[in-house]
C-alpha cells in the first residue's frame, strides 16, 4: 500500500495522508467517547450536590418533543426525586430550528412532570462552551457550590474537557451524570449527534477551547 501511495503525485499524496489522518483521529475520538460514556453510565451518583446543571438541546425532533432533551430533564428529575440534588439549573438559549428557548422549555417540561423544586434558568447560550460560561454566574448568584452536569453520555467527555479548561470558572465541585435517554438507548454511539461529536471535539480543539483559561 505504501508503494502505491508513493506512486501518486505529491498533491494527491498529501490529500490521501490528510484523509487518513482525519479518519484515524475520528476513530480514536469515537472510541474514547464511547468508553467514557459507558464508564459514566456504570457509575451512578451517590453523594449529594446542590444542583443538576442540565445542558440544552433542540426542543423538537420530527415535530415532537426531542427525547434527547427531555431525557436529560428526566434524569435531572430522578436525581431530585432521589434527594441527590435540590435544584435544577436549565441551560440553553434560543433553538435555531423553532425559536423556542431551550431552558424555558426544559423548565416547563419539568413542571408538567410534577417538579415543584427550585429551578434556575440560563437562556442565552448557543453552545456547550456557552452553557458553562453563562451558567456560572447564575449558579453563583444562587449560592450553588456543587453541581452535577447532566447530558447525553457521548456529550460529557467534551463537556469535562471544557470544564477543566476553566469555562465554568472556579469554585465549583463538579461531577457528571449521563442521561440514558431513548436517543442513547435506541442508537447509542450510532445516533446522529453521537456520530457528530468527534467533529465537535476537533472544532473545539482547533478553536483553542480546551486550553486552560486564565482564572
Amino acid at each position: 500500500m505504501l508503494n502505491q501511495l508513493f506512486n501518486f503525485k505529491p498533491l494527491h499524496r498529501l490529500l490521501i495522508c490528510l484523509i487518513l489522518a482525519f479518519a484515524t483521529t475520528y476513530l480514536i475520538l469515537f472510541t474514547i467517547i464511547s468508553l467514557h460514556a459507558r464508564q459514566l453510565l456504570a457509575s451512578p451518583l451517590i453523594a449529594k450536590y446542590d444542583a443538576a446543571l442540565i445542558l440544552g438541546n433542540r426542543t423538537k425532533l420530527h415535530g415532537a418533543p426531542n427525547p434527547c432533551l427531555t431525557g436529560r430533564v428526566d434524569t435531572g428529575l430522578l436525581l431530585a426525586e432521589q434527594g441527590i440534588v435540590s435544584t435544577l439549573a436549565m441551560s440553553g438559549g434560543r433553538d435555531g430550528e423553532n425559536s423556542r428557548i431551550e431552558a424555558e422549555y426544559m423548565a416547563a417540561y419539568a413542571k408538567d412532570k410534577g417538579y415543584r423544586g427550585k429551578i434556575l434558568i440560563e437562556a442565552q447560550s448557543r453552545s456547550t462552551k456557552e452553557n458553562l460560561e453563562f451558567s456560572a454566574p447564575v449558579l453563583k448568584a444562587a449560592n450553588i457550590r456543587s453541581v452535577t452536569i447532566v447530558s447525553e453520555p457521548y456529550h460529557l467527555w467534551r463537556t469535562e474537557k471544557l470544564v477543566k479548561a476553566g469555562h465554568l470558572g472556579a469554585g465549583f465541585d463538579v461531577t457528571y451524570t449521563a442521561a440514558p435517554s431513548t436517543c442513547w438507548t435506541n442508537w447509542g454511539m450510532l445516533s446522529k449527534d453521537a456520530l457528530r461529536e468527534p467533529l465537535a471535539i476537533m472544532h473545539n480543539f482547533a478553536k483553542g477551547y480546551f486550553r486552560k483559561t486564565e482564572p
